[in-house]
C-alpha cells in the first residue's frame, strides 16, 4: 500500500513529488510521513491536498472490480437503452458505493453488481443498470 515508486501531492495544476519516509495501513486508511515533513506545522500545511501515484503502479483488480476513477465519466443507460447521464463521482456510504450520475437530473444508483449494475464496459465507456426513475 505504501510501496509506490512515485508519490505526488497537490491540487489543480500545482503538484510536487514527495518521498515516503515511513507508513502503515490503519484500518481502511494509510498513514504516512513524507521526507522533509518533520513537525505538526509542516504536516498541517498539507491538509486538503490530494495524493496521487502513477496509474501503472496500481495493482490489477481482476474481473468485475474497478477503480473509482475508471468509472467516472462513463455513460449510464437503463436496460431499455434510455440514457440516464454520466458518472460524476462515487460515494462511499458504508453499505455499498453509490454512483452519482449527472443527466437530466442528478440520479443516485447503488453500485451493486448483479442487482442494479448489470454491466460495466470500460472499453465502450458504458454502464448498464436496472434502475427506474425515482
Amino acid at each position: 500500500m505504501i510501496d509506490y515508486d512515485a508519490w505526488r501531492i497537490g491540487e489543480g495544476d500545482d503538484w510536487r513529488p514527495v518521498t515516503v519516509a515511513e507508513g502503515r495501513r490503519h484500518g481502511k486508511t494509510v498513514i504516512v510521513r513524507f521526507d522533509g515533513v518533520e513537525d505538526r506545522e509542516a504536516a498541517l500545511a498539507l491538509v486538503g491536498l490530494d495524493i496521487s501515484v502513477p496509474r501503472a503502479s496500481l495493482p490489477d483488480l481482476g474481473e468485475g472490480r474497478y477503480y473509482w476513477h475508471d468509472l467516472e465519466g462513463l455513460e449510464v443507460r437503463r436496460q431499455d437503452g434510455t440514457a440516464i447521464g454520466r458518472v460524476r463521482e462515487l460515494l462511499e456510504t458504508g453499505a455499498n458505493d453509490v454512483l452519482v450520475v449527472d443527466g437530466e437530473r442528478e440520479t443516485l444508483i447503488p453500485f451493486v453488481v448483479g442487482k442494479f449494475v448489470l454491466d460495466v464496459d470500460l472499453a465502450r465507456g458504458r454502464i448498464l443498470v436496472d434502475w427506474e426513475w425515482d
